[in-house]
């Protein structure tokens, strides 16, 4: 279509015309994304409806009067970017565009004359006329759009209040893509650090499941987010025991992880692990009290057990950990571990931690688990619940990794895509 230089005018009275120019301008402007490729459409357009000769941009941002910057210029041969390129934009000091900058006013100048040692001499050799448009952000003018003419009173006053108001919604919507842009690479970098945070956390879990006479095991271990504060690990004892460890640190995401991280070196911080399960825990409290939570508010709650092939039985203690669930294929409902039950870790030094004994037969299943499990919502606002858990459980599976696959299915289908608030541990253990 072509439009002539005056179909934006509303005294042009082609009504039908101006909107159609106009309607196919903001549609061509929606469907940019960078702030650079939207600035050189929105200018090749302008320049068919308003008649000029050079079109020039200014910046006073970061500086002080009567400092600014020339960041566009339309007899510049070369693109230069003013968001990402600043050191190679010409830097002016006072002269006629210091003066229209830092006067916060729109105006239009018929009768130009710029004195040959201005610093605006070079950009404005030749022109008659001047229209200097205002682009105001946080109640200033910190950027100006300059349009000059070769003729004098080139400029119509009474359109100049139209081009101010144009002109600054385009620079807010300019701006708008700028600040998109960055908070994109800003969240790419953080979702990058994360990402390490995630793999260095995931490395501190184990990179295998245990050989343990007598037991077969399977895991799941999902984190809501990049990172999380689950943790789950097994420690060799002496004869042929085993150490099972479950936790959970308060909170989610990277603090979680970070917590996560440093109770894992302190479970691994000491040359001989306690014998007995309440004392292990009493190790971890004292050190996280210490040194890592008081004040801050964050605890970890953990379940350790300590395992016994040789007679299928296993010695635990409970710091505020979901007690974890016991199904005796042999018969009986889904029961739980819950004896021996005290605070959460990092809450109080003084803490005295109790151990149980739990004994097991062959085909026996003990599920640990996280409440990321049993909290997993729907979208009806519902939680999981042990309830639902227990119902998976009543029917035996003749391995552990089928246990795991029957609960995750369960969970999935209750939460019906809904995303998981919190992360998701569970460890199977099947007696052989």
């Amino acid at each position: 279509m072509s439009v002539t230089p005056g179909i934006l005018d509303p005294r042009s009275g082609n009504w039908r015309e101006r909107l159609d120019a106009i309607v196919e301008t903001m549609r061509e402007m929606s469907s940019q994304t960078d702030p650079q490729a939207l600035v050189r459409h929105y200018s090749a357009r302008m320049s068919r409806y308003i008649p000029r000769d050079r079109a020039i941009s200014l910046s006073r941002r970061g500086h002080k009067q009567p400092e600014l910057r020339v960041t566009r210029y339309s007899e510049w041969t070369e693109e230069i970017n003013p968001w990402k390129d600043k050191d190679r934009h010409p830097h002016i000091s006072g002269g006629i565009f210091a003066e229209l900058i830092y006067g916060d006013e729109a105006r239009i100048i018929d009768r130009l004359d710029v004195a040959d040692d201005d610093p605006a001499a070079e950009y404005l050799a030749g022109q008659r006329s001047l229209m200097a448009i205002p682009l105001f952000d946080d109640g200033v003018a910190l950027n100006m759009i300059i349009q000059t003419s070769e003729q004098p009173d080139a400029f119509d006053c009474e359109r100049l209040p139209e081009f101010v108001w144009m002109s600054n919604l385009f620079g807010r919507a300019t701006h708008n893509l700028v600040l998109r842009e960055e908070l994109q690479e800003a969240y790419d970098r953080v979702d990058l650090e994360l990402k390490v945070i995630a793999d260095i956390q995931r490395s501190l879990l184990p990179a295998a499941l245990p050989r343990i006479p007598t037991m077969d095991l399977a895991v799941e271990y999902k984190t809501a987010h990049r990172a999380g504060g689950d943790y789950y690990d097994f420690f060799p004892l002496p004869g042929g025991r085993w150490g099972i460890l479950i936790a959970d640190v308060s909170g989610h995401g990277t603090p979680a992880a970070v917590m996560m991280a440093i109770t894992h070196t302190i479970a691994h911080g000491t040359c001989e692990l306690p014998e007995c399960p309440a004392e292990f825990l009493r190790f971890l409290n004292e050190r996280l009290v210490c040194r890592y939570t008081a004040g801050n508010g964050s605890f970890v709650t953990a379940f350790y057990g300590v395992y016994d092939p040789t007679t299928r039985s296993l010695a635990y203690s409970n710091a505020g950990h979901n007690p974890p669930r016991v199904r005796r294929c042999a018969g009986g409902p889904v029961f739980a571990l819950d004896n021996a039950r005290s605070l959460p870790l990092g809450i109080d030094a003084g803490v005295e931690y109790e151990h149980d004994v739990a004994h097991f037969v062959v085909d026996d299943q003990i599920i640990f688990y996280t409440d990321g499990i049993t909290d997993a919502p729907n979208s009806r606002g519902e939680r999981f619940g042990s309830t639902r858990l227990d119902k998976v459980l009543s029917e035996c599976r003749p391995e552990a990794s089928g246990v795991i696959g029957a609960v995750l299915e369960a969970v999935d289908r209750f939460a019906d895509g809904t995303p998981a608030d919190d992360d998701q541990t569970l460890l199977i253990a099947k007696i052989r």
